[in-house]
């Protein structure tokens, strides 16, 4: 025997009443926060400044805005084009009334010497020099005179020269027995012939002492790299220092362009 199926009653009032307290809760919520977020005490009221020495006057552009209304992303883009030192700035709301502005400072890797000396960081980008050339641990970059015209703080400079530059001064900063070496310049005028200089004492190369037991003035060594295969020459330069200490003090230049590294003695006197 067959069993007849029961219909099952839906309870649409029930679930039409539930529906409208929702939406009206939704839509009184949506009200009463906008209401809420516009109120003069959601205004921004102080601007704080962290990270950087800069007259917080220069954001004053954002007091009284609301809080809310302010594209972060936006207003942090341009701010950082009027400070090219920095790398990137964050601004975060602390609410009600509280902007916070986080610079983060670009870190010089090295000195490039155009009209005016400009610091580049890692990413190529060029910054005003936090330091003074004379007498800085920083490398200095030249030969770039013909290739930046018109060098603008807060740019990128994308060229192959400077690339290879700043790649030689990174691969000698992660080899164990050159990163204690001092990079005083690297010349990539003529990119074929990219020289760097290092200055060799005898605190680094004890056998650069003579025999009476005086120090040996500073040397500053000429390293001729060319502009390919940077890291393997850095390693084969490592390795002639650490091998030929005693015959540094009569080396004119170390020459890795070629198949077989030649080292030139200085000429007699």
């Amino acid at each position: 025997m067959l069993m007849k199926k029961r219909k099952v009653k839906l309870p649409f009032k029930f679930i039409i009443t539930g529906l409208f307290i929702i939406v009206s809760v939704c839509f009184a919520g949506i009200y009463l926060w906008g209401v809420f977020k516009n109120a003069d005490f959601f205004k921004v009221k102080e601007i704080m400044v962290r990270g950087a020495n800069i007259d917080k006057d220069n954001l004053s552009y954002l007091m009284g805005r609301n809080i809310f209304d302010i594209n972060l992303k936006r207003e942090s883009r341009s701010i950082l084009e009027a400070y090219p030192d920095y790398s990137r700035v964050d601004l975060v709301r602390v609410l009600p009334g509280r902007l916070v502005a986080d610079f983060v400072s670009r870190q010089p890797l090295a000195l490039i010497k155009l009209y005016k000396y400009f610091a580049v960081d890692k990413d190529s980008v060029l910054f005003d020099a936090p330091v003074c050339a004379e007498g800085t641990d920083l490398p200095i970059i030249t030969g770039l005179e013909t290739k930046i015209f018109g060098p603008k703080a807060g740019r990128q400079y994308n060229i192959k020269e400077l690339d290879l530059a700043l790649s030689i001064i990174r691969e000698m900063r992660l080899n164990r027995l050159l990163k204690r070496c001092r990079i005083k310049r690297i010349d990539v005028k003529n990119i074929v012939e990219t020289s760097l200089f290092i200055p060799l004492n005898a605190k680094l190369f004890p056998a650069l002492n003579n025999n009476k037991g005086n120090i040996a003035p500073e040397l500053l060594l000429e390293v001729k790299l060319g502009q390919d295969n940077v890291k393997e020459k850095v390693v084969i330069l490592a390795g002639l220092l650490l091998q030929t200490k005693s015959d540094l003090a009569d080396t004119k230049y170390i020459d890795l362009r070629f198949k077989e590294p030649v080292m030139k003695p200085k000429e007699k006197k």
